[in-house]
């Protein structure tokens, strides 16, 4: 089914705090890296000042945040997505964050650390619930 649904896939254009065809926006958009095959909620923001790398056929929910700095605590780092994970809606990746391939992230979550490939997280701070098989 998802290769069906990507059959024709193209990057939409990204341009500096401006929605795109699919409402989702991008700060600094020149510190972005899109994989292939990517499906990104509507009103999810990618702040992308320091750095976001998003891998091939990765799903982002709607209404996420990454934040690859945080005026917070002052913190400032790549965030990157591997292949094939997947982030649940509403949820909120903090700089320097990289969540492993296959990994699922549960909606709500706060990601506030890396995440191992094959796992599936959720919760406020996220928390690995278990393994998945690496199949």
């Amino acid at each position: 089914m998802a290769k069906k649904r990507f059959k024709n896939w193209k990057a939409p254009k990204i341009l500096h705090g401006k929605p795109t065809k699919y409402n989702w926006l991008v700060l600094r958009p020149e510190g972005l890296k899109l994989g292939k095959n990517t499906d990104i909620g509507a009103y999810t923001l990618i702040a992308a000042h320091y750095g976001v790398e998003i891998g091939d056929d990765v799903q982002v929910g709607s209404h996420c945040s990454l934040y690859s700095y945080s005026t917070i605590d002052n913190k400032q780092g790549k965030i990157t997505l591997k292949k094939n994970c997947r982030v649940g809606t509403h949820s909120s990746i903090m700089p320097g964050v990289t969540i492993g391939e296959n990994t699922i992230v549960g909606a709500h979550s706060f990601v506030n650390k890396d995440l191992p490939p094959n796992v599936i997280a959720a919760g406020t701070p996220v928390k690995i619930l278990r393994k998945l098989p690496e199949n």
